[in-house]
C-alpha cells in the first residue's frame, strides 16, 4: 500500500514560480518506486509532467514543461518535488503525484504504469 498526498499548490500570477511537494507513505522501498507528475486541466484528459526513477538518476519531462519544471526526489524523506517555474495560464491544472509499478518502465509517461496516485493539488496560473 502506498499513499501520496500533494502540497503546494495555489492561485498565481503568470511568470511566479511554485515549488509542488508529495510526501508517501508506503511498505515498498521508497527507492524502488518510479514517481511521476501529472496534471489535469478542465475538460481535459490528464496528462503527463514529469518522471523520475526511483534511484533519481533518470528524469524526463512533457515537452510542454521542459526547462521551466524540475523533478527531484529525497528518498531518506519520501518525497518527490516539483519546482515550475515561469508559470502560464495553460499550467492551470490539478497536479498529481504517481507511485509507479516499478523502479522505472519505458511507459513512464502512461497513467496505466501508476498504480497509486495522490488526490491532488490545484494550480491556478493568472494573466
Amino acid at each position: 500500500q502506498v499513499q501520496l498526498v500533494e502540497s503546494g499548490g495555489g492561485l498565481v500570477q503568470a511568470g511566479d514560480s511554485l515549488r509542488l511537494s508529495c510526501a508517501v507513505t508506503s511498505r515498498r522501498t521508497f527507492s524502488n518506486i518510479m514517481m511521476g507528475w501529472f496534471r489535469q486541466a478542465p475538460e481535459k484528459e490528464r496528462e503527463f509532467v514529469a518522471v523520475i526513477s526511483g534511484s533519481g538518476l533518470r528524469t524526463y519531462y512533457a515537452d510542454s514543461v521542459k526547462d521551466r519544471f524540475t523533478i527531484s526526489r529525497d528518498n531518506a524523506k519520501n518525497t518527490v518535488t516539483l519546482q515550475i517555474n515561469s508559470l502560464k495560464p495553460e499550467d492551470t491544472a490539478v497536479y498529481y503525484c504517481a507511485a509507479g509499478r516499478a523502479q522505472w518502465t519505458s511507459y513512464y509517461y502512461a497513467p496505466d504504469d501508476y498504480d497509486y496516485w495522490g488526490r491532488g493539488t490545484q494550480v491556478t496560473v493568472s494573466s
